[in-house]
């Protein structure tokens, strides 16, 4: 599903990954504080001129600082401020961060299995459904669209399991939940602002070029 050229007319979640890091590229599970790289700077930049003339009240962000980063491109364009939100921060991987995932014995993602130190799978997905309930209620109090900037985990999370997914499948993704399997850096996600929460453009970045598009999200439906 591609973003539309049009300016969206009805107000909206706008929910969006992080840009690019060093740690995305290189399959890194990273630190809080890692930020973006020049290349997701630039991602983070195209993003802001994309919203540019949308009409946007509030942008609600991870502080995790590749989050913290991809949101000040938004807000720095629009001249507003960026209010943190902790349960937007992605799964947390505890010891295992700093480490590639080449040199792991577990998979960090596998269902059953939870990161010494890190987040089990259940209690990350009761935060992502606390972090989603957070967003409804700041919704419902903004007027303009709701800016949402976090990581891909949290994004599959409340895209598979919160949101009406759009009928057909996404090319690459889950035919079952019409769901892509990664969201690309910088990736754009509309949800109508009241319930049942329709989602009208999914991981879309078509804001990015082409050779961005091709590479892009190279570290999995994590994003990490």
């Amino acid at each position: 599903m591609r973003f539309l050229a049009a300016k969206i007319t009805v107000m909206a979640i706008l929910l969006i990954r992080h840009g690019e890091t060093m740690g995305n590229r290189d399959r890194v599970l990273q630190t809080p504080e890692t930020p973006l790289s020049d290349r997701g700077l630039v991602q983070a930049s195209k993003l802001a001129k994309r919203l540019e003339g949308e009409e946007i009240g509030q942008i609600l962000s991870s502080d995790f600082a590749r989050a913290h980063m991809t949101a000040n491109a938004i807000s720095t364009l629009k001249g507003l401020v960026v209010h943190f939100e902790p349960l937007l921060q992605e799964r947390s991987f505890g010891d295992l961060r700093g480490l590639r995932y080449a040199d792991l014995k577990e998979d960090p993602f596998g269902p059953e299995y939870t990161p010494p130190g890190g987040e089990s799978w259940d209690d990350f997905y009761i935060r992502a459904d606390r972090a989603w309930e957070r967003i409804q209620e700041t919704a419902q109090k903004v007027t303009g669209h709701l800016v949402v900037v976090t990581h891909g985990l949290v994004l599959h999370s409340i895209a598979s399991r919160r949101l009406e997914l759009p009928e057909a499948a996404v090319p690459g993704g889950s035919e079952e939940a019409g769901l892509p399997l990664q969201f690309r850096n910088t990736a754009l996600t509309v949800v109508d602002s009241s319930p049942p929460w329709k989602v009208r453009v999914l991981g879309c970045a078509a804001h990015l070029d082409v050779e961005d598009e091709a590479i892009d999200g190279a570290g999995g439906i994590s994003g990490l």
